[in-house]
């Protein structure tokens, strides 16, 4: 599955339209941001995550996702289960990425 890029009305919609969703937070000028695009990529479309849709949103452009990363900075990557927030931090590295991946995708399809 491709990376989705959406807005933060998209966001609340389809974390309840997909079991298991990762979302990546994105600035303008961010170096990190830039370094793990291409990985995000790579994993959207990796048969592993095939049930885990990825979204990309530009943090200056979405208030409530800029309210979600709080104090925090960009690439912020936050996970849900089922529509709920499972895990969300500001990850530096691929394996970070790889990790919340990992974590999500034992996450069940059904209630």
């Amino acid at each position: 599955m491709k990376v989705v890029d959406t807005n933060d009305e998209g966001l609340r919609t389809l974390i309840h339209d997909y079991p298991r969703v990762i979302a990546k937070f994105t600035a303008d000028n961010c170096a990190v941001c830039d370094l793990l695009a291409p990985p995000f990529i790579k994993f959207s479309l990796e048969e592993e995550y095939q049930n885990t849709l990825f979204l990309r949103l530009d943090v200056s452009e979405n208030p409530v996702a800029r309210k979600l990363m709080d104090t925090r900075v960009a690439p912020f990557f936050v996970s849900y289960c089922r529509g709920k927030l499972s895990e969300c931090d500001t990850l530096l590295t691929e394996d970070q990425v790889k990790a919340m991946l990992r974590a999500l995708n034992t996450c069940t399809d059904t209630p």
